[in-house]
């Protein structure tokens, strides 16, 4: 489950962030906000380390991008800064990789749903990737067996639930076939 610690009268930035030291648990800044989610289940790295190796091998062994997995600091403002499963940068997108974190807009970001945070990938995430504009957000569910791949077109997110077989609506157009990790 995710936790919230509020700074009294001061949102948090990145230096805050950047100077929490580190005890394995995942921190987030969102809306100027502090989350602390514990680290991933195993199930849920199978699955990361699934996904990102077909993401791999159709993205970035082509020279079309890079897929970045967690933990990865993806900064979409100065009081938003996340650290997603997965990120994929297209190569029209390089700009925003700089040595420490990924600032800026990310073409597609996937998380992976773990009992303990669902909702805040659900709903806290969701309308965090919907407001900054990101193209194209997965929220992958391994107990159920399905991948909600959400669009954004005229300022928010639209999609469906797939079960097994997904393919980036935006190029390059990569596919995941999920059969074998569920």
């Amino acid at each position: 489950m995710s936790t919230i610690e509020k700074r009294p009268s001061t949102l948090w930035d990145y230096e805050a962030y950047a100077a929490i030291p580190f005890d394995g648990k995942r921190h987030e800044i969102i809306e100027g906000e502090h989350f602390v989610n514990p680290a991933p289940n195993l199930y849920h790295q199978e699955v990361s380390r699934h996904i990102q190796f077909q993401l791999y091998t159709q993205i970035e062994l082509q020279g079309l991008g890079k897929v970045i997995d967690a933990p990865v600091d993806l900064q979409l403002s100065a009081h938003d800064i996340v650290q997603p499963d997965l990120v994929i940068v297209t190569s029209k997108r390089k700009h925003i990789l700089t040595p420490t974190k990924i600032k800026g807009i990310p073409d597609l970001v996937i998380e992976i749903l773990s009992p303990s945070n669902s909702d805040h990938d659900l709903k806290t995430k969701r309308k965090l990737y919907e407001s900054a504009g990101v193209p194209e957000y997965w929220i992958v569910s391994p107990d159920e067996h399905y991948v909600l791949q959400l669009v954004y077109a005229d300022g928010q997110y639209s999609g469906k639930p797939e079960s097994e077989l997904i393919t980036m609506k935006l190029p390059p157009h990569a596919g995941v076939d999920l059969s074998p990790g569920w």
